[in-house]
């Protein structure tokens, strides 16, 4: 007779590195938004690489950056979910998806902090860039810990 052993679990510090990642995910989704309806840096930015361009062309590409920003973080959002749930039944197969995510994710938003174009230095504000940036340190706890067995 074949008994399955249970998955191991991760150290305790596992469930509060996925709640902070969650967290700083949300800010950075939000973190676009707030900025168009309040100081605009987004603006400033676009503004800043085209001075010649007209007040309406400044905003489409704000709009494009800002939501491209929202989207990406939409999409952390659910990878958080699934995460914090895969953590919390013990399912085995967490920890290959969850460094898959991990990886996506670092490498989506190290592309946003240093691609540039045509006259932009990023396209992506650098202060947006480090904002969204930040759930990739809780999600290197994370995944750290999730292929750490937890000494009991």
């Amino acid at each position: 007779m074949t008994t399955m052993a249970a998955p191991p679990r991760s150290p305790a510090y596992v469930r509060p590195a996925l709640y902070a990642g969650l967290l700083l995910t949300v800010l950075a989704t939000l973190a676009p938004l707030i900025d168009i309806v309040t100081i605009d840096l987004i603006a400033d930015h676009v503004r800043a690489a085209y001075p010649a361009w007209p007040q309406k062309s400044v905003l489409a590409d704000r709009n494009a950056i800002a939501i491209y920003l929202a989207a990406v973080g939409v999409v952390g959002l659910v990878g958080w979910l699934y995460a914090i749930w895969g953590v919390a039944r013990g399912k085995r197969r967490v920890r290959a998806v969850s460094t898959v995510l991990f990886v996506l994710g670092a490498t989506i938003q190290l592309i946003g902090l240093s691609v540039g174009g045509e006259a932009y230095t990023t396209i992506v504000p650098p202060l947006h860039g480090i904002i969204g940036a930040l759930p990739s340190l809780a999600g290197l706890v994370a995944v750290v810990g999730l292929w750490r067995r937890r000494r009991d």
